[in-house]
């Protein structure tokens, strides 16, 4: 991102200089095109890696910057967030064993950055979503403190003019206010690039978008956020949610998130994607530029493009593509940005593998893809793999194949072909290809076993325990370098390698609440109360704060002695002077009021509002717990 100045704050002159450069880098993009100006004849990959940084307890570290500066390594930079980091691939030419290559490089610098990470009592986990991220870690206090990033939220938040909102429906439910960037966060990728021959880019670029969901439906590994299971990969929905800025309407206004699949096939040249992201999306930074593209193509100068490369960072395609220099001559790529990182480096590269062995076997058929295929039948795919992974049933023109038959009868031999011609060795095609194989047979994706391994280990600790013992597996498993497909079941014994250190509210309190609301009738809380056999019950007010709480032992009180009090309104009987905690409180805290004010639970609020209860219940069970932990190391 260079050294980027924040729109607001730059004057009418400098953002109309910069405007006048990025439409030169466009001009100047189509004259390239048109003269042939663009390196051909060969191919590269590139990957970038990103990935967590996790304390003992495999809860999130803030140690990022304190481990980069240890490791003094350019191939290694920042994110978003004091838990990620991201190590970028040097370019691999795409023929023989370039992956196996890859590969090696991967595990080199990985290693290498586990050795540092372990001066800081850390260890590296990849993965898509870190399962134990919790509310702390997606605010600016675990944002790393460089001025791009925190610039670039400011601006983002002000284009917005609200608070971002998140809504995802899975087998949970989240639904929630945030006030920075700081949910993107949550999302690691693994981006790989391939290079395309200019007079390929339009064709290969639609085939990108069509193969993309059989492709993200088996390298799912996103499936948790917040402890909440949600899509099978749920950083599709985070992510264009996350750094969305537009507000919301009352009316139907159909505008393009920065992060989206696309608005429809191109016919013409890469031109027409930079020209469409122009049309659609502001200006969130600048930079001061020297010189026009222009003007130094006529001295004979290849140029940086800088204006529309800053533009086109900001704008977040899940396939984006990309203009670069190589030894003096310019290249088109296509990045891959829904992949996620891991499970393991392994699982990586195989995922890239298939994807670019797919898009290097594109039949004859799909150049013209407009002619064969709606636009939207390729999105849905896309978001139906988001949502259902390896169980996604795919619209393929006029068909309705499951993702297990279309991958494994059509897409992995078409996957196989397109390796072969382009000279990739049969080991590196046998290895990473029938790694996918063995996950679609196994039918074993990363979503599906944390999914499998989450409910089952949770019947037998709580939640926050049973993110941890995940983590703990995914680390392990990720440092050995073993792919999913052979990844064993959790074992119920290693329980007792994370017991719980409960310190925090937020780690004990219930979060699946039964409100009732102040003008709610009496009897009908009862009866709530009855059918659900809970004994306490927080009230809400018109716009949902917090006014009082209902106990099962208030109410028969009220009604002995007026037994008309059934038929009133809870706001006639409700307690209105409750004691209340914050779900970053210590444990302690909550314990101590309890028995100072001889109460038997306390709401919990974040910024006023609700969002959770803790309970003498909810403590006895955690003591249970506890004991029965130490009774098994015992």
């Amino acid at each position: 991102m260079g050294k980027p100045t924040v729109t607001a704050g730059a004057t009418n002159n400098d953002k109309t200089k910069f405007i006048n450069h990025l439409l030169d880098d466009v001009s100047a993009l189509e004259y390239m095109l048109e003269n042939n100006m663009f390196e051909t004849g060969i191919e590269r990959i590139g990957a970038e890696q990103e990935f967590c940084l996790v304390k003992n307890d495999m809860t999130p570290s803030n140690k990022a910057i304190e481990i980069l500066n240890s490791l003094e390594d350019p191939y290694f930079t920042t994110e978003l967030a004091k838990y990620n980091l991201e190590l970028n691939s040097p370019p691999f030419e795409l023929k023989g064993n370039c992956f196996s290559e890859m590969e090696q490089f991967l595990i080199n610098k990985m290693n290498r950055a586990y050795e540092v990470a372990e001066q800081y009592d850390n260890s590296l986990v990849l993965t898509g979503i870190l399962p134990t991220i919790s509310h702390e870690e997606i605010t600016t206090k675990y944002m790393t403190p460089l001025d791009r990033y925190s610039m670039l939220g400011r601006i983002i938040k002000e284009a917005r003019g609200s608070d971002f909102e998140l809504h995802l429906q899975g087998v949970d439910e989240l639904n929630m206010k945030h006030n920075s960037i700081m949910l993107e966060a949550c999302n690691t990728s693994f981006q790989i690039h391939l290079q395309i021959e200019p007079k390929e880019f339009v064709e290969k670029y639609n085939w990108a978008l069509a193969i993309s969901g059989p492709v993200l439906s088996a390298v799912a590994n996103s499936p948790l956020l917040l402890g909440n299971e949600l899509w099978r990969e749920t950083r599709i929905a985070v992510f264009e949610q996350s750094i969305d800025v537009r507000a919301t309407t009352r009316m139907p206004i159909k505008r393009q998130s920065r992060v989206s699949f696309g608005t429809g096939w191109i016919k013409k040249s890469v031109a027409e994607i930079y020209k469409d992201d122009i049309s659609r999306y502001t200006l969130l930074i600048t930079n001061p530029i020297e010189e026009s593209s222009l003007e130094l193509l006529k001295k004979g100068e290849i140029p940086k493009l800088e204006a529309l490369r800053l533009h086109n960072g900001t704008v977040y395609k899940w396939n984006r593509p990309c203009y670069g220099i190589s030894n003096g001559k310019p290249h088109l790529r296509i990045e891959n940005r829904y992949i996620p990182s891991g499970p393991s480096i392994r699982d990586e590269m195989a995922n890239s593998v298939f994807w670019i062995g797919l898009m290097k076997g594109m039949p004859e058929k799909y150049k013209k893809m407009w002619e064969v295929m709606d636009f939207k039948q390729a999105k849905g795919n896309f978001i139906k793999a988001a949502k259902f992974g390896l169980e996604t049933e795919f619209e393929v023109f006029d068909k309705i194949l499951p993702a297990r038959d279309l991958i494994l009868e059509n897409l992995l031999p078409m996957a196989e072909a397109g390796l072969k011609k382009v000279g990739v060795s049969q080991s590196d095609i046998d290895t990473y290809l029938g790694v996918i194989e063995k996950r679609i047979i196994y039918n074993q994706t990363g979503s599906q076993w944390i999914i499998r391994n989450f409910r089952k280990t949770r019947k037998l600790i709580d939640k926050d325990s049973t993110l941890k013992l995940l983590t703990l597996n995914m680390m392990r498993n990720g440092f050995d370098n073993i792919p999913i497909c052979d990844w064993k079941e959790i074992d119920s014994k290693q329980k007792s390698e994370i017991q719980n250190k409960f310190e925090k509210v937020s780690q004990v309190m219930s979060t699946d609440l039964f409100v009732v609301r102040e003008t709610d009738m009496v009897q009908l809380v009862l009866k709530i109360m009855e059918w659900r056999n809970i004994n306490r019950m927080p009230v809400e007010g018109t716009k949902g704060q917090l006014v009082g709480l209902l106990t099962r032992s208030h109410i028969k009180k009220c009604i002995e002695k007026d037994p008309a009090i059934k038929n009133s309104s809870v706001k006639d009987v409700m307690i209105k002077d409750v004691f209340v905690i914050g779900p970053d409180d210590k444990l302690s805290n909550a314990i101590e009021i309890m028995n100072k004010k001889q109460v038997g639970c306390l709401p919990v609020l974040r910024k006023k509002t609700l969002i959770g209860i803790i309970t003498e219940t909810d403590l006895m069970k955690i003591m249970t717990e506890n004991d029965s932990l130490n009774n098994g190391r015992d």
